[in-house]
């Protein structure tokens, strides 16, 4: 619906996805909204695809351009895969600024002239067009003109006048060219809302958007990111567990290997987060992709979140252990996301996971690892308020979710690099540990709120049959300093399998190497 036959002041769509939520349903109709932010933090994408979007829904829409030359913006639109076609663009050049010397003149102080021909060219053009949406880009030349706060102000507010009396809804863009952030324009706005670009010490520029102020209207508060690439500006809300419930039945998922599950009760809760910690190389991505496998061949899709390793890798292991990814990623049933700590935000990642989950339908999520999740944070000092969030919404969508958390050395005492055991529902710890001048695999359940589980220690082998585990080990002590001891019987200790006939089985009795 064209702004001019929407109610008084009634959202309107911003063209930007994920945007219109953050504003209760977008820009103010037939109102001024004042967009701040440095250069090159994305204002001129801002203001094109709320127009992009204006002549896709039949309004006339014009961009007044001050900063930027029309082709300038053809070629951002060009990269974008943009056109502006349907949209008029006005680059507003007075004669006093412009290189013809039969314009120019010494009779009168160039800066009184230039603002009000500047302010007479642009009216004149709104007058031609009769715009419904207009992008002003930018109102830093009209500061520098006016050379005082106070004409400034007054000639904004007269710009203002005449958008409303005319039923414009209008972007007015600023670049705060100012040496100290220009709050006089909030006041007589009716929204400010402020795009940041942040660089950390090392990796991607952070970009995010902050609604500073919009009238009448329950928003969105606080910081939410960014990103621009190919196709525009993207927004990430920031995620608000409590604002998405969804119904579904409460069942354990089994993982294929009966001895894991008997250790955890039947298996794992869906919608419940379950923490696998452990040293490097002590089998948690293996353990979770067992939970994964069974439930890809139940028919249900997955996701992986990999930090710590390529997606080819990751496919790769899986198949040595006998547990092939690749057919489920070909008949997508399976999204890997292989994701670099330096280049995404909280935002982005848990935008992505959002996706998965809402518009693939996802019901069973890996995130491999937290310490990787950990570095991409890096500098956030609430990194355990956005995992709860998360780890929350997940839940609340009856997704499994199974996060892996490498902590620090491999023997000896273990420390972790941030604490998520009270987010967690279920948490399993994996050790090494020592017996016939063998290094094994043990594993433990130290927590489950949804139900009864073992509190046994249970020895566990990786081989290219799959996982194992073995009968309770009694004769441990030390698991939980980190240097667990086996003093029983290496009789009880899980056997190596053996190939016969192509078939791989189980030999009985001691270990064959022992």
């Amino acid at each position: 619906m064209p702004s001019s036959d929407a109610p008084d002041a009634q959202p309107i769509p911003t063209g930007v996805p994920g945007f219109d939520g953050i504003l209760s349903g977008g820009y103010a109709a037939r109102r001024a909204h004042l967009v701040e932010g440095r250069p090159g933090s994305g204002k001129t994408t801002l203001g094109l695809q709320f127009l992009i979007d204006g002549v896709a829904q039949g309004e006339t829409c014009l961009y007044i351009t001050l900063s930027e030359s029309r082709r300038e913006l053809l070629s951002v639109a060009g990269r974008h895969g943009w056109s502006l076609d349907g949209i008029e663009i006005y680059e507003l050049v007075p004669p006093e600024l412009s290189l013809d010397l039969k314009q120019q003149q010494s009779l009168v102080h160039s800066s009184d002239l230039e603002l009000g021909e500047t302010v007479r060219m642009a009216l004149g053009e709104m007058e031609r067009v009769k715009p419904t949406r207009v992008v002003f880009d930018s109102l830093s030349e009209i500061r520098l003109l006016s050379q005082g706060s106070l004409r400034y102000r007054r000639q904004v507010l007269a710009l203002k006048s005449y958008f409303l009396l005319n039923d414009i809804t209008v972007l007015m863009l600023d670049d705060l060219s100012a040496e100290n952030d220009d709050l006089n324009l909030h006041s007589i706005s009716h929204a400010v809302i402020r795009l940041e670009q942040v660089t950390p010490p090392y990796g991607a520029v952070r970009r995010r958007i902050h609604v500073i102020k919009m009238r009448g209207t329950e928003y969105q508060g606080g910081y939410h990111d960014f990103v621009i690439r190919k196709g525009g500006i993207r927004v990430h809300p920031r995620l608000v567990a409590s604002e998405h419930h969804r119904s579904f039945v409460i069942d354990s998922v089994a993982s294929g290997v009966p001895e894991l599950d008997r250790v955890l009760g039947g298996g794992l809760d869906r919608g419940t987060a379950s923490l696998v910690i452990g040293p490097s190389g002590a089998g948690k991505s293996t353990l979770a992709v067992s939970y994964l496998v069974a439930a890809l061949k139940r028919g249900e899709r997955g996701l992986i979140i990999s930090f710590d390793e390529t997606r080819n890798i990751l496919l790769q292991r899986a198949q040595s252990v006998g547990m092939p990814l690749g057919a489920f990623v070909e008949a997508g049933m399976l999204q890997i996301e292989q994701i670099d700590p330096a280049d995404v935000s909280p935002g982005d990642f848990s935008g992505r996971i959002r996706d998965a989950v809402e518009r693939d339908g996802t019901r069973i999520v890996i995130i491999d690892s937290l310490t990787g999740y950990l570095s991409a944070m890096s500098g956030q000092p609430y990194l355990v308020m956005q995992m709860h969030e998360l780890v929350t919404y997940l839940n609340q969508q009856g997704v499994v979710t199974i996060l892996i958390l490498a902590q620090h050395g491999m023997v000896g005492k273990m420390e972790s690099p941030v604490d998520l055991t009270y987010v967690s529902d279920t948490v399993i710890m994996l050790r090494f540990f020592e017996a016939a001048g063998r290094v094994r695999r043990a594993l433990s359940v130290l927590k489950k709120r949804t139900g009864a589980h073992e509190d046994t220690i249970r020895e566990f082998k990786i081989d290219a049959g799959g996982l194992r585990v073995g009968e309770p080990l009694e004769r441990f002590r030390g698991v939980l300093t980190g240097v667990p001891t086996f003093d029983g019987d290496r009789d009880h200790l899980l056997a190596e399998r053996i190939r016969t006939d192509g078939t791989i089985v189980s030999e009985p009795g001691r270990d064959a190497a022992s």
